[in-house]
């Protein structure tokens, strides 16, 4: 795979650009490469960490602790006690038994609580494994408070690649009351973690990004008569359309119904999870050494290398590709640079897992 970290920094300004006084948290599940954390410390950003793994990686990129936010609500003791140790003051709950870990493990740390947010238009859904009800949210920040915590806001998610600019108005209308309900206690929140969603155009045609910044904007000053701090947590928005994986052809053969199947050295278990149930319609290029293919092109099923069968990338998805592509030919399958790598398996039926190289941002 490769990243083009100059696409990377394009992305990045656009969004500070359109949400200037919201601070960047780079979700860092989406790609974890080195080159491309350094390259976003080196921009400002900061970084949502789910694990000790990814708190590490980001301190060896140099970033600063105090711009991590360890944003899984699911943490064990020990990694909550690692980051604290190391500076990290902000973490997420969304549990009584998590706001107890987070009280033994970081005394006196800065809490935020997930609460669940019903919206569609997401490509690749958020399920119900995080968040809680708005009730349990304002009695969990409130007991944060008793447990020597400081409660700062709320966070929530509305669903990966989100195609509908206005589903963030649920959550920050729920977030505002939330604040209001607590604020009548003497309970101040000053943060709203906005999460991630902002999509990538893959083959689906998306609104364009200032129509999500201006639904933000709109629900934050009807929701809120005092604008908290705001936090986004961008994660394929950021390296996605930067990546390109260069496939190789290893087999093309026809099926029933005559319906020709192109079969490439990268599939869903070398990094093309997000293929299942073709979810994600990663752009696909044919490509040749001297560049000359026949200029009709078909219809095709593109599947994986692996000898399991549900390694199929796309067979509903309308797929063309030239009608004299043969072995040893190449397929670019473009905007893979967010949950690519990350999800490649290691050695999964003996092949190897997906390389990562970055390249562009001059001076490295």
């Amino acid at each position: 795979m490769l990243l083009d970290l100059d696409v990377v920094a394009a992305r990045y300004r656009e969004l500070r650009a359109g949400l200037p006084d919201a601070a960047v948290y780079y979700a860092v599940k989406a790609n974890g490469d080195p080159d491309l954390l350094r390259h976003l410390v080196e921009l400002g950003c900061g970084f949502d960490v789910a694990s000790v793994g990814e708190l590490d990686a980001c301190l060896a990129a140099g970033a600063d602790p105090a711009s991590i936010s360890f944003g899984n609500t699911v943490k064990k003791e020990s990694a909550i006690r690692h980051a604290h140790e190391r500076g990290v003051r902000l973490y997420s709950i969304d549990s009584a038994a998590e706001l107890e870990k987070v009280a033994r493990a970081a005394p006196g740390a800065e809490v935020c609580c997930r609460f669940i947010v019903r919206t569609t238009g997401a490509q690749w859904p958020i399920s119900r494994k995080f968040g809680c009800t708005e009730e349990d949210a304002v009695t969990l920040l409130r007991d944060a408070v008793s447990l020597g915590l400081r409660p700062r806001g709320t966070t929530f998610h509305v669903g990966s690649q989100q195609r509908e600019p206005d589903s963030w108005a649920t959550g920050v209308a729920t977030a505002a009351r939330v604040a209001a309900k607590l604020a009548a206690e003497g309970i101040e929140l000053d943060l709203l973690n906005l999460g991630g969603g902002l999509p990538v155009r893959y083959e689906a045609t998306v609104p364009a990004l200032q129509d999500y910044f201006t639904a933000i904007e709109r629900a934050v000053a009807e929701s809120f008569a005092t604008r908290p701090a705001l936090i986004v947590e961008p994660g394929r928005y950021l390296p996605g359309d930067a990546g390109m994986i260069r496939s190789e052809v290893v087999l093309v053969t026809e099926r029933e119904h005559g319906l020709r199947w192109v079969y490439l050295d990268v599939g869903r278990y070398n990094g093309l999870v997000e293929t299942e149930g073709e979810a994600i319609a990663f752009p696909v290029v044919a490509v040749r050494a001297d560049g000359r293919f026949a200029d009709e092109a078909a219809p095709v099923v593109l599947a994986g290398p692996t000898c399991d069968s549900t390694d199929v990338l796309y067979e509903r998805t309308p797929v063309s590709l030239p009608v004299d592509l043969r072995p040893g030919d190449h397929v670019d399958i473009l905007a893979t640079g967010a949950y690519t790598t990350p999800y490649a398996s290691v050695g999964f039926n003996g092949f190897p897992p997906l390389p990562s190289h970055c390249f562009g941002a001059t001076g490295h």
